[in-house]
């Protein structure tokens, strides 16, 4: 494992990444697993600079866009009983589900409350012990902490009202089944900066050991990502796989030992499903059984939702894997807008579809 600092300036940056792609044997294609660095390639114009030889690809890094379609249902179906109050983070509340979305359950009635963290979601249950709040525990390992300390402070406190419908993810797992999926050949992984400043380096040593794909994590500014780009075709160029940190002011090997225990302890990895990539072994997070009173599925483990269903023409979970680009899609841009989303990677933030929709071309309509 390496952690290096490359020269920052970024024309020199630019003209060494076009040098040494202009060496290499073919075109690389290269997945860039987190939506902020889908959104900083393209605010900063770095894509228009990008070799021939090198291509960019979006991965599965936006965690609402993964949320599969039948969770959406089940938390409509939650927030449809009349003594529940749904919290959750503000894109969650657009994405489409079979029928309808949390927006539209908020309009016909339903107490469904945006909030910026789980502890605000525990602050409502506090101020309203006669009703029951679901938080929707959303995200990868960036903000699993946080929703696991949360519950630990629900029990400490006796706030029984308090539960979470967990949906929580792990990256690794869904890097490993896009490598050895076929569907697209991945070059090389830029992996996630924030998931990796808890999980840290070493959990991806096993994709560069067993399934021989360069990885480099890699900051948010565009010199890190051109840094990054630099250091995964010089790895390709040298015939080496390994995991090196660019991001070495954020992130240490090890992550954040406080904040693993933190998942550790509250939750147990499961077998769950990824929207596009389907069932992933190992790849979530379930609330331990210790934590039992404080997990909304045991609540109300057969809600009534209508079977899962999601738009025909979408093609989100083609996008997640990388294997289409979001103007390939007949919908987007046309029926598919960031005000009227039809599928849920145009509603996220960091959703591949609503960074193209800002950023790329659009189709003419």
């Amino acid at each position: 494992m390496r952690t290096e600092k490359l020269p920052s300036g970024p024309r020199d940056l630019v003209a060494r990444l076009q040098e040494a792609a202009a060496r290499l044997p073919g075109r690389m294609t290269v997945m860039e697993v987190c939506g902020t660095h889908t959104v900083a390639a393209f605010r900063s114009g770095l894509r228009s600079v990008l070799p021939e030889t090198l291509r960019l690809v979006s991965g599965p890094g936006c965690p609402v866009c993964v949320t599969p379609v039948n969770y959406v249902d089940r938390a409509v179906a939650m927030a449809s009983i009349a003594e529940v109050t749904v919290a959750t983070f503000g894109d969650m509340v657009r994405v489409p589900g079979s029928t309808t979305s949390l927006e539209r359950a908020r309009a016909g009635g339903a107490d469904v409350r945006v909030v910026y963290s789980a502890t605000d979601a525990l602050e409502i249950a506090r101020r309203n012990p006669g009703r029951r709040v679901v938080f929707l525990g959303v995200g990868f390992e960036t903000t699993a902490p946080g929703t696991a300390w949360t519950i630990q402070e629900a029990r400490r406190d006796g706030v029984e009202n308090f539960g979470v419908f967990c949906a929580h993810k792990t990256m690794p797992e869904a890097m490993a089944a896009l490598a050895s999926g076929g569907e697209l050949r991945i070059d090389g992984f830029m992996c996630p900066g924030h998931v990796s400043t808890v999980i840290g380096a070493r959990p991806y040593e096993f994709l560069a050991r067993d399934f021989g794909v360069p990885c480099v994590i890699t900051g948010f500014e565009p010199t890190d990502i051109l840094e990054a780009l630099l250091m995964l075709v010089t790895q390709r160029l040298e015939g080496r796989a390994e995991v090196e940190i660019q991001y070495a002011r954020s992130v240490r090997p090890e992550g954040n030992p406080a904040a693993r225990r933190l998942i550790d302890e509250v939750f147990e990895p499961c077998d769950v499903e990824w929207r596009g990539l389907g069932c992933i072994p190992g790849s979530g997070l379930r609330i331990r059984a210790s934590f039992a009173a404080h997990d909304a599925e045991r609540w109300f483990p057969d809600p009534e939702a209508p079977p899962p269903r999601e738009h025909p023409g979408c093609i989100c979970g083609d996008v997640l894997r990388g294997a289409r680009e979001p103007a390939e899609c007949p919908l987007f841009a046309r029926v598919c807008t960031p005000d009227s989303p039809v599928g849920p990677c145009m509603v996220g933030a960091e959703g591949a579809c609503a960074i193209w929709y800002k950023y790329g071309e659009r189709p003419r309509l």
